[in-house]
C-alpha cells in the first residue's frame, strides 16, 4: 500500500485561532493545540513549528504525535519538493537518511492506514496536510507543508495543522529537480521531530 518542540510568543499563538484556518473552522480556545517542532537540516537549517489541529483531524493528529514521540520521523528526508506548491516528507519506511531513498514516497509506518478526515479548512500557505494515494482512506505517515495556496486540494486531503513559526525555514527547503518534485540532489531532512503540549489557561474567578 502507498503510505504515505519554544518561545512564549509562539505558544501564545498556538492558543489562538490559526490565521489561515480561522475563517473556516476555529479551534476551541479552551483546548490548546499541541505544537509539532521539526528541526530541518540541509540547505534549510532551522525549526518549523506547527500548531496541530485535533479539532479538525483527531485521528491524523494522534498518528503524527505517536510517530513523533517514538522518534520515527527523525532523520527522514523531504523526498518530494515542488516550487510554488509543497514539500513532502514523513516516509518512515523508505525515506530515512543514510539508507537508500530510491523508494521514498512509497512507504509508511507499520500502523494501519487512516480513514479520511476531510474538512472545510482550506489549503493555504503554511498548512500541513496528510499525503495519501488515490484512496481517500490511505494516509499513514507522510505529510506535506504548503509553500502556497492550493484550492484544488480543498476537501480532497486532510488538513491537520498550520505553521506558526519558521516560514523562512520552509521556504529554504531544497527543491526537487526531478519529475514531479523528486529529489536528484542530497535532500534536506528532519533531524529531530518532537511535540509540545501547552497547558490550558487557568480559569480564575
Amino acid at each position: 500500500m502507498l503510505r504515505r518542540k519554544f518561545l512564549a510568543a509562539a505558544l501564545a499563538l498556538a492558543l489562538s485561532p490559526v490565521a489561515a484556518l480561522a475563517n473556516s473552522e476555529t479551534p476551541d480556545a479552551a483546548a490548546p493545540m499541541p505544537i509539532l517542532e521539526i528541526d530541518v537540516v540541509g540547505q534549510a537549517n532551522g525549526t518549523i513549528r506547527i500548531a496541530l489541529r485535533p479539532d479538525l483531524a483527531p485521528g491524523h493528529v494522534a498518528r503524527i504525535i505517536d510517530l513523533a514521540e517514538s522518534d520515527a520521523y527523525d532523520n527522514v528526508v523531504f523526498h518530494r519538493v515542488i516550487e510554488g506548491f509543497m514539500a513532502q516528507t514523513g516516509d518512515v519506511q523508505f525515506g530515512r537518511r543514510g539508507e537508500s531513498t530510491a523508494r521514498a514516497g512509497m512507504g509508511g509506518s507499520d500502523l494501519p492506514d487512516l480513514p479520511a478526515e476531510f474538512s472545510t479548512a482550506p489549503f493555504e500557505r503554511g498548512v500541513m496536510g496528510m499525503a495519501r494515494s488515490q484512496s481517500p482512506n490511505s494516509a499513514n505517515s507522510q505529510f506535506f507543508l504548503m509553500f502556497a495556496p492550493a484550492p484544488h486540494l480543498n476537501g480532497q486531503y486532510t488538513v491537520l495543522g498550520e505553521i506558526i513559526d519558521g516560514f523562512d525555514v520552509l521556504d529554504a527547503i531544497r527543491r526537487g529537480r526531478g519529475r514531479n518534485g523528486a529529489m536528484l540532489d542530497e535532500p534536506d531532512y528532519m533531524a529531530d521531530v518532537r511535540v509540545l503540549r501547552p497547558e490550558a489557561p487557568s480559569v480564575t474567578q
